[in-house]
């Protein structure tokens, strides 16, 4: 990329940003207008009405810094170091999961079974960031949610989200899976656990590369983590309670099978917005 010019507009730093990363991502200029944003803490609307507005030499110099990261293939949102979940600003970083749109259907699921009248207590497996935790805490202020994960740099990460949203009904509680609720009960479990098995040819090179590998790569078979909180949930549940998972868009009548054999009833999938089944639930019999 050439050298910024202290006249350089901010029309001209977006196309030349957009053409370089055209040859690495498929979002070229939207990646360039997030991360022009986050130089300049100027909006993408006021790019698009302001086009000729001049770019500050330091703002453009590091706003090639920041492309060039993103043309090796460095995710956005680490570049930013947040990432929008369910309308939440979320901090995020090389240590947690960047959260995806179709994980927002976790939190669809979790929402309906939840009243918000309701003093429930929710727990989430292998929280990241804390984003489903936190979606449904600020969703459903009268529950508890309790949220789990078995990397301490991941809970520090989710305290910190947690203090900027301001939200009082979440707790961090650090362990593998379910082994930290030890006896309590919730009415309801989500879990976006990871899936993915080791081989997995569909695995993008870049998340393989830059995302951790303990929240994608379950095992040899990618139903390692699945099986264990399939197995452990019921011990964890109120009669009546629901198990929801978030799964590969391959597993989905492989997870039920799994819930059904454990014994859950009114087990079903439910698709994304691409129309691949995702998310498949259970409820524990009362």
């Amino acid at each position: 990329m050439p050298a910024v010019k202290s006249s350089q507009t901010v029309s001209d730093a977006l196309h030349t940003a957009t053409m370089l990363l055209s040859r690495s991502s498929p979002s070229a200029r939207l990646d360039a207008e997030l991360l022009l944003e986050y130089v300049t803490g100027l909006s993408r609307t006021n790019f698009r009405a302001n086009p000729e507005r001049e770019l500050p030499a330091a703002a453009g110099w590091s706003f090639q810094q920041l492309v060039k990261r993103r043309s090796q293939g460095e995710p956005v949102a680490y570049i930013r170091q947040q990432q929008e979940f369910w309308s939440l600003l979320l901090e995020v970083s090389p240590a947690v999961l960047i959260p995806r749109p179709e994980t927002e259907l976790v939190v669809e699921r979790a929402l309906d079974h939840i009243n918000k009248e309701d003093t429930v207590r929710v727990a989430d497996l292998g929280t990241g960031s804390g984003a489903i935790a936190l979606a449904i805490a600020s969703d459903r202020p009268r529950a508890t949610v309790l949220a789990v994960d078995a990397s301490k740099d991941a809970l520090e990460l989710a305290s910190r989200n947690i203090g900027r949203l301001q939200l009082t009904n979440v707790s961090l509680l650090h362990g593998s899976w379910l082994a930290p609720l030890e006896g309590a009960r919730c009415h309801l479990i989500a879990s976006n656990p990871p899936y993915i098995a080791q081989d997995d040819p569909d695995l993008a090179p870049d998340v393989k590369r830059f995302e951790p590998g303990m929240a994608l790569i379950s095992g040899r078979t990618g139903f390692e983590a699945l099986d264990v909180i399939v197995r452990d949930a019921p011990a964890h549940l109120e009669p009546g309670g629901w198990l929801v998972l978030e799964h590969g868009w391959k597993q989905a009548e492989a997870v039920r099978q799994r819930l059904v054999r454990q014994g859950f009833v009114h087990v079903r999938s439910h698709a994304d917005l691409a129309g691949h089944e995702r998310v498949t639930e259970g409820q524990w019999p009362l």
